[in-house]
């Protein structure tokens, strides 16, 4: 996940059509939610702050530097730029960033509890359990803090009573984890309603971790 194969304009094409995804399948509602992208040059790409999805244009995207400084665009980046850059920053292996309000993934961040990783697949893409971050208030670099070190080797962290966030080696990559982070939490969800979880065995647990890493950075 460490370079980027996207130029530039690919990448903010990524974002965009991304985020109408993102809108179109659920993950938000409104105006909430956001994205971030790594580019060639080592900016980012971020979603703009508080517009319609369904009105957004490639114009309306906000280049930054990996300080927040707006090199481009016209509107404010999102108020959660904190969170995207600061993994950006922590990470040279993700080059894309999401926070959205899936509500599965939203039901396990308000009652603190982690998404179990007991599905195969689920291993392979997102490298083990999904656990909840301690609460940070929203925007704060606090919360981007202890965010970005929580994906040090996963795709994906709860943030305490807010919401899902997602990382990724491209736009579309992160949109999969996100969307197979929230599956998970529903088929978990009504699983429970059956009755208990039966988990993976460790070893094999272990080596689907394996092949996440190895997707994400290499190696094993």
């Amino acid at each position: 996940m460490s370079e980027t194969k996207l130029t530039a304009q690919e990448t903010k094409e990524a974002v965009l059509w991304v985020a109408k995804e993102m809108l179109h399948t659920n993950l938000v509602e409104g105006t909430a939610g956001n994205l971030g992208a790594r580019l060639p040059d080592g900016n980012a790409v971020l979603t703009p702050s508080s517009l319609d999805y369904t009105e957004m244009t490639l114009d309306d995207l906000v280049v930054t530097d990996l300080d927040g400084n707006v090199l481009e665009g016209e509107r404010s980046p999102t108020t959660e730029k904190a969170l995207h850059l600061s993994a950006l920053r922590l990470h040279d292996d993700i080059n894309a960033t999401m926070h959205c309000h899936a509500k599965h993934a939203t039901m396990f961040a308000l009652t603190r509890r982690s998404i179990p990783a007991v599905i195969e697949e689920f291993v392979v893409y997102v490298g083990g359990d999904v656990e909840v971050a301690d609460y940070k208030t929203t925007g704060t670099d606090e919360l981007a803090d202890e965010v970005a070190k929580r994906v040090t080797d996963r795709a994906a962290v709860l943030m305490a009573n807010h919401g899902l966030f997602a990382v990724g080696k491209d736009p579309k990559h992160v949109l999969h984890v996100a969307q197979l982070v929230e599956r998970t939490a529903e088929i978990i969800w009504g699983a429970r309603q059956l009755g208990e979880i039966v988990p993976i065995p460790d070893e094999v647990n272990e080596t689907f971790a394996g092949y996440y890493r190895f997707g994400r950075t290499g190696k094993f």
